[in-house]
């Protein structure tokens, strides 16, 4: 077997899948996606198919060696997503030729489902009381906010008491058994991190989320060790070295690496073990689409360390379309007491309607997070 073409299509709501096809008539999906970045992972991708045609689909270990290692220049976020995509694609291709689901090439699974949460409140969080009781009234039973909105390195107490209200109303309204991750999202800076992580902590949250920037982590590893609440963090680290000093530094509680943009099911794999050496455990990022989530719950089948699940139902980006809209078989992803099922078809368990990829993609996007700024005119992270 011989991979014969690889193509692209961006579609809204903000997603970019990836198609590999073979002269034994297997094709394999894939979604390599960067938000905001779309269309560069896909030139990316068009770059790296040249290593692809003609190769052998199912040496897979060889091809991302190949892919990462062969053009001197590795890693970061378009790089990394664009190996992502393949690689999910490849190994979709292995079971569907094998005829079994990608989690027992890779050992079995552990569990057969796994929990999930939902995001409520959108990036400026608000109502978050009310769609919190809406999900855990459908069943979740965990949920995810933004804590903030834009934060100054040091900032006044009443966008502190904003973020202590916000939680405090969603603890009132879920009761003190549901998960509540409050995500920083990368929007506080250390100064400020500091005095949240505090005023937090009679809340009993399930996580705080990239509390400060990874690349920050380093600065503030005694503050997030001496913290009470969980931490996670990992969605912009892309690779098993990006991960090595996070680690190391015993700083972080739950690794969250994205399989569509740390290197697919390979490497997300081999950070999530790496995790396992340190007692931490996994939450894969995934606020994307359905290639993505069945990829995620590959790897979550066969982690013993995998303990939630991201995605993306109902959630404020989706607004064209949303997580089951391109499936032929929505149900593939059965949502029952606050968790789902381990798809167990063959590759990566799902079968995507490609005529309605294709009719997409003719409109495809050009999404773009937000620009924030401070009051004093100057950038805000978003």
């Amino acid at each position: 077997m011989k991979i014969t073409s690889v193509t692209t299509y961006q579609v809204p709501p903000r997603w970019c899948f990836l198609k590999i096809e073979t002269d034994a008539g297997v094709t394999g999906w894939g979604e390599p996606v960067l938000e905001g970045r779309a269309a560069s992972v896909a030139a990316t991708v068009e770059e790296l198919s040249d290593y692809l045609v003609g190769q052998d689909p199912s040496r897979i270990e060889d091809l991302w060696t190949v892919l990462y290692r062969g053009g001197f220049y590795r890693g970061g976020g378009l790089h990394m997503s664009a190996l992502a995509g393949i690689d999910q694609a490849l190994w979709d291709i292995k079971g569907k030729a094998l005829g079994v689901p990608v989690h027992e090439l890779l050992g079995g699974r552990v569990r057969d489902r796994i929990k999930v949460y939902s995001w409520i409140g959108g990036d400026r969080p608000a109502e978050t009381a009310r769609a919190a009781r809406e999900v855990v009234d459908r069943g979740f039973t965990a949920v995810k906010m933004n804590g903030t909105e834009e934060l100054q390195y040091l900032d006044t107490w009443d966008k502190v008491d904003q973020c202590i209200a916000n939680v405090a109303a969603v603890r009132e309204a879920v009761g003190p058994n549901v998960g509540i991750g409050v995500d920083f999202h990368g929007r506080v800076h250390k100064p400020m991190a500091k005095v949240l992580l505090r005023e937090l902590e009679p809340y009993r949250l399930m996580f705080v989320e990239e509390p400060v920037l990874s690349e920050h982590v380093d600065g503030f590893a005694d503050v997030l060790r001496n913290s009470p609440i969980p931490i996670a963090l990992g969605e912009r680290l892309y690779s098993r070295w990006d991960f090595k000093s996070v680690l190391a530094s015993g700083a972080v509680d739950i690794v969250q690496p994205d399989p569509s943009h740390c290197g697919g099911i390979t490497e997300a794999r081999k950070i999530a073990h790496m995790a396992e050496a340190y007692d931490v455990g996994l939450a894969l990022h995934c606020p994307l689409g359905p290639i993505a989530l069945a990829a995620c719950l590959q790897i979550d089948a066969g982690c013993y360390n995998a303990t939630i699940q991201e995605q993306s139902l109902g959630i404020h980006y989706n607004t064209s379309n949303d997580l089951l809209d391109y499936l032929v078989d929505p149900a593939v992803f059965t949502y029952e007491d606050g968790q789902v099922a381990i798809p167990d078809g063959p590759g990566l368990g799902i079968e995507v309607n490609e005529e309605y990829i294709a009719e997409r993609a003719a409109e495809g996007h050009r999404w773009r997070n937000p620009v924030w700024r401070h009051s004093d005119g100057s950038f805000a992270e978003w």
